[in-house]
């Protein structure tokens, strides 16, 4: 191979320079790549990012991790080359977050990240705390006692559930369970977001969570008793009214027959009318208009409890509706507020 001499002067000044130390009190950036993990949902149990770098990285160089809406957070080492991110802030339910999840890294005295790779998460519903603080609150039928004193009353925290209310019927026991999405809670969340004026929904989104810690630490307890209705569909058909865990009130009623069933099962009231007129389709395709229904609380589709004359009660009589005499469903309409639990069994 023949080189000019231009070449060979180009090759020398070009191994000269690499050669060469770097300026005095200058340092050689480090680069690392950067392997992110995301949980599938955020929890205030679990770290919002996990790092793995490919050489060591120390925590305290990082800089903070991004997210929008913002939320402070703080670096914690694990490896000498890995991190995790905690919040340190409690995360409300509901709301989802985007993560700037860095792809590489950059140090000298202090880290840059290179890159991100923005991820979305929503914060999961802790449905323990949320158990812990409507029972605070008084909208469950059990208790709840912290193992251990509570700084912040609305701070999630170990403790034990009681059920309040041993002389309700097992029906309605048997569907409560800690940390379960299950009716009783819904129900108890349906009745605080009432009296909190919001959308009863059962589902605790931002602005009912946000509700809930302030109801918590204010000691905003519910005033109301804890009303629940059971509906008996073995003959002769009849409802029991409790109140604060007490049977109250009784009387005959009417379920639906079986080209129209009333379907078994409990359910929150999701819908009230002090009086509506009723109308629709008989089971023959002929129709029908009541006007002046007394007292109507729906509770599962187009069954509602409510008033309604008949010459007799105690079997099986309406379209799926559980229909009682008007005075009695004048003395039950009080309390079956929405959110209110009613049982129908078999």
């Amino acid at each position: 191979m023949v080189r000019t001499a231009r070449g060979l002067l180009l090759l020398v000044a070009l191994a000269a320079l690499a050669l060469a130390p770097a300026p005095a009190g200058a340092s050689a950036a480090r680069v690392a790549s950067a392997q992110a993990s995301v949980p599938s949902a955020l929890s205030n149990r679990l770290p919002l990012e996990r790092l793995v770098f490919s050489h060591p990285v120390a925590a305290s160089a990082l800089p903070p991790l991004t997210l929008s809406p913002a939320l402070p957070s703080t670096w914690r080492q694990i490896a000498p080359n890995a991190v995790e991110a905690l919040a340190t802030e409690v995360l409300a339910p509901g709301i989802t977050y985007r993560i700037a999840s860095p792809t590489g890294v950059s140090c000298t005295s202090r880290c840059v990240f290179t890159g991100v790779r923005d991820t979305s998460v929503a914060v999961a519903t802790d449905v323990v705390w949320e158990d812990q603080l409507l029972a605070e609150l008084g909208y469950l039928p059990v208790t709840f006692t912290p193992a251990a004193p509570q700084a912040t009353p609305s701070a999630a925290t170990p403790g034990v559930f009681t059920w309040a209310y041993p002389t309700l019927p097992a029906a309605l026991r048997a569907q409560w369970g800690v940390g379960s999405d299950n009716v009783v809670l819904q129900g108890a969340l349906m009745a605080f977001q009432l009296q909190s004026g919001l959308a009863t929904t059962g589902q605790a989104d931002p602005t009912t969570w946000a509700d809930l810690v302030q109801a918590a630490n204010a000691g905003t307890v519910d005033a109301h008793p804890y009303d629940y209705v059971y509906v008996s569909m073995a003959l002769p058909e009849t409802l029991t009214l409790y109140v604060a865990g007490r049977a109250t009130f009784h009387t005959l009623v009417n379920t639906g027959i079986p080209a129209s069933p009333t379907a078994p099962g409990t359910y929150p009231v999701y819908l009230r009318y002090l009086t509506q007129t009723m109308s629709g389709t008989n089971p023959d395709g002929t129709h029908y208009s009541d006007p002046g229904i007394p007292d109507v609380s729906y509770f599962h589709g187009g069954d509602a409890l409510h008033g309604f004359i008949r010459a007799s009660y105690g079997f099986p009589q309406s379209l799926g509706c559980v229909e009682m005499p008007f005075a009695a469903a004048a003395s039950v309409y009080p309390h079956t507020p929405i959110g209110t639990l009613v049982t129908v069994a078999p």
